[in-house]
């Protein structure tokens, strides 16, 4: 175990896994614990937020307890807050990880707001906006008791730019996350409060785990760096911004999606076009 969250408490929201899948949950809560933290990982599944524990425990012998609530319910996710201190005596770090984004739809079927569901789209909100709200709203009178804390709010790529690969509700609540994470580091700051945001790329996790291959390899090689990303590379940005190293950084969106985000559109066209020559060429 390494020591660079060494005595400090941090909460995981959506923490929990389905057996033996990996989401950006399980592994930040793994490698929080390895680095020395305390972690509540909380869900609202019991069963899954223990399968996590069992991970940190295996991992490295980590402190992990689970709290089982509804994220999107303000008196839970007080609870979760107050569980927190009260296991562990305070909160230094609150790693919003709860997300909801729905199956990937094909290009065709997409027309924007016109066929946009709007019971899906009040559930994105809820799931992705409303409980990073709650959760911090309630963290930050304690963390600041503390001598402050941080917030890490995972967004995404589809926050900052439109995707075909989920509706749009998706992608607005995950922009609306992103202004969230700026407005909590300008109002709170004062109490030492740092807000920041992770905005995953192309990674494969169990969050895609209903993708098909096509479309996994699409997302492969339209990434300049040509490589899929993993929930551990996303739960390592979040040990840095948990950690005293991000100590002056706030109010930022990090990307982790191997420079997605840095490229034109033509220049990812140019990458798939040149794999499947390569590969009709070898054939």
């Amino acid at each position: 175990m390494a020591d660079r969250l060494t005595g400090k408490v941090a909460i995981v929201t959506g923490g929990g896994s389905y057996g033996d899948d990996v989401g950006t949950g399980r592994a930040t809560a793994v490698c929080l614990a390895r680095e020395g933290a305390k972690v509540l990982v909380a869900d609202i599944n019991e069963a899954n937020a223990m399968n996590t524990v069992e991970a940190v425990r295996a991992d490295s012998g980590g402190d992990a307890t689970t709290f089982v609530g509804d994220a999107t319910c303000s008196a839970d996710s007080r609870a979760m807050i107050e569980s927190a201190v009260e296991r562990y005596g305070g909160l230094h770090v609150l790693v919003n990880n709860l997300g909801f984004g729905g199956r990937s739809v094909a290009w065709g079927n997409q027309r924007g707001l016109t066929d946009l569901n709007e019971a899906r789209w009040q559930q994105a909100i809820k799931l992705n906006l409303n409980s990073a709200m709650l959760a911090s709203k309630h963290a930050i009178a304690p963390m600041t008791t503390t001598g402050g804390g941080s917030i890490i709010n995972m967004s995404s790529v589809d926050g900052l730019v439109t995707s075909m690969n989920y509706s749009m509700q998706y992608g607005v609540s995950k922009g609306a996350l992103i202004m969230l994470t700026k407005a909590t580091a300008v109002w709170h700051g004062r109490s030492g409060i740092r807000a920041n945001c992770i905005a995953p790329g192309h990674l494969h996790s169990a969050f895609t785990s209903h993708m098909d291959t096509e479309l996994r390899d699409r997302r492969r090689r339209v990434t300049p760096l040509g490589t899929e990303g993993t929930p551990w590379d996303v739960a390592w940005a979040a040990v840095f911004l948990a950690s005293d190293e991000s100590r002056w950084i706030s109010g930022v969106t990090i990307p982790v999606d191997g420079g997605v985000l840095a490229e034109q559109p033509l220049m990812g066209y140019e990458f798939i076009s040149e794999e499947v020559a390569s590969a009709d060429t070898d054939g």
